[in-house]
């Protein structure tokens, strides 16, 4: 989640990204679908309203992104199989259709990886879990600006509602 080139740009590293693609490459191999999501508005921004906190603070840098800095990271390979989700949000369920297309594909469990930890993990996990999903998440793929936050929530938070992991141990488990 947000694996986009302005966010890998500002706050991915090469082994968050090494980690992130391995697990998606695992997922293609045993068919489990890949949903990557984005987050991206409209030419001037109108859905970041001056009163969201986050967004609103952002609104002169977002309203007038270039399409390739939220594309998907080309490290990622984007396919005809996978699916592209834009949110326009901090979770990936906020302004997305990403909970009918789970539904549709008849999805019960999620993987999630992402940039940053305390920002679409946290919300997405959240969200996730309040929706009844099984939710696993990949500790090695995500990124925060913060690492105590990050420690934090892979250690404290995260693991009273997903199975925290290593890239490496979640594809060990598909064997």
């Amino acid at each position: 989640m947000d694996y986009q080139n302005s966010i890998v740009d500002r706050l991915g590293t090469e082994e968050v990204l090494a980690a992130a693609t391995a697990a998606v490459s695992a997922a293609r191999e045993r068919g489990i679908p890949v949903v990557c999501v984005r987050v991206a508005f409209r030419p001037g921004a109108p859905e970041a309203a001056p009163t969201n906190k986050m967004f609103g603070r952002m609104r002169e840098r977002i309203a007038y992104q270039t399409p390739e800095s939220t594309q998907i990271h080309s490290a990622f390979g984007v396919g005809d199989d996978d699916i592209v989700v834009t949110k326009l949000r901090v979770s990936a369920f906020a302004g997305s259709d990403l909970e009918v297309l789970l539904r549709g594909l008849e999805v019960r469990d999620l993987v999630l990886a992402g940039i940053a930890t305390s920002g679409v993990v946290l919300s997405t996990l959240r969200q996730a879990a309040d929706l009844d999903f099984g939710l696993t998440v990949l500790a090695d793929a995500c990124s925060d600006g913060d690492p105590e936050v990050h420690r934090v929530l892979l250690e404290k938070v995260f693991p009273r509602q997903a199975e925290v992991t290593t890239t490496a141990e979640w594809t060990a488990s598909l064997s």
